[in-house]
């Protein structure tokens, strides 16, 4: 069996598993497992068998394929409008029904703590009134995500403000620990977005962020996801995507709300 072939299968499992599209880049897939096959002395097509056999190997493989990127307020005007504009449509929220809000694909935390920060700057919520659901298909990252504690020197903060790493952060030796008053809205869970169950699985919600995900999906696997989170949001929910992606002419159900600074998305209804 050709190692080409192997690939090409290889490519395939992981588009079903997770809508990763390696099916036109099969070199980009071989520079990506190329240690780990040797690690294991395994040819590509002898790895898909691995996969089967050994379903823990899984979370091996979406280490090696994902693209972990990520930091601390990303994509400011997105998040000004967030604070300043769609969270005050909130304020009626109380401890019996919080606000739900999920960071899909939330990488090592990043998001989802800038979210809780600035809920809690925007003095619009109670205290418990916030519930942030932030999730990813790889374990590991989910794993320091948890934990809060990132290096100093960490790309995580390259657009940190002050004021916010002052009053959020304990300031340890080498690192930044996330306080608990921002960790106690969050809520980790490991989450495959094509999982078939996904909508039965998730809670209703208000806010969906997913942002940089979509570009690394082909259109069928976009409208999948969406098509889930259009389920998952309450009527007149907000879905709040990356600026290089769009979901216009995609007949989604969404509205595209633009500003002078970003735009987003409103479920009808």
């Amino acid at each position: 069996m050709s190692n080409d072939i192997g690939l090409q299968q290889l490519a395939k499992e992981i588009y079903n598993y997770c809508g990763i599209n390696f099916l036109n880049n099969i070199s980009l897939l071989q520079s990506k497992i190329a240690n780990r096959l040797v690690e294991l002395a395994l040819s590509p097509w002898e790895y898909c068998g691995f996969l089967k056999m050994e379903k823990g190997e899984w979370d091996n493989l979406i280490q090696l394929i994902t693209i972990n990127e990520t930091y601390f307020f990303r994509e400011e005007n997105l998040l000004k409008e967030f604070k300043d504009s769609i969270l005050p449509r909130f304020k009626e929220y109380s401890l019996s029904n919080p606000l739900r809000i999920w960071s899909a694909a939330c990488s090592t935390g990043e998001e989802p703590y800038t979210l809780s920060m600035l809920c809690e700057e925007s003095k619009v919520f109670g205290a418990n009134t916030v519930k942030i659901i932030a999730s990813d298909i790889d374990k590991k990252v989910l794993s320091k995500a948890k934990k809060g504690v990132y290096n100093k020197k960490s790309f995580s903060f390259r657009k940190m403000p002050q004021e916010m790493l002052d009053k959020y952060f304990l300031h340890l030796e080498e690192e930044y620990a996330v306080k608990d008053i921002i960790k106690d809205k969050v809520e980790f869970k490991n989450i495959n977005l094509l999982d078939s169950n996904l909508v039965e699985k998730m809670e209703e919600m208000d806010i969906v962020f997913c942002r940089n995900v979509l570009i690394y999906f082909d259109q069928e696997t976009i409208k999948k996801i969406i098509h889930s989170f259009y389920n998952i949001l309450k009527p007149g929910g907000y879905l709040l995507l990356g600026h290089a992606e769009t979901i216009t002419g995609m007949n989604t159900g969404f509205k595209a709300i633009y500003t002078d600074s970003t735009f987003y998305y409103r479920k009808e209804g």
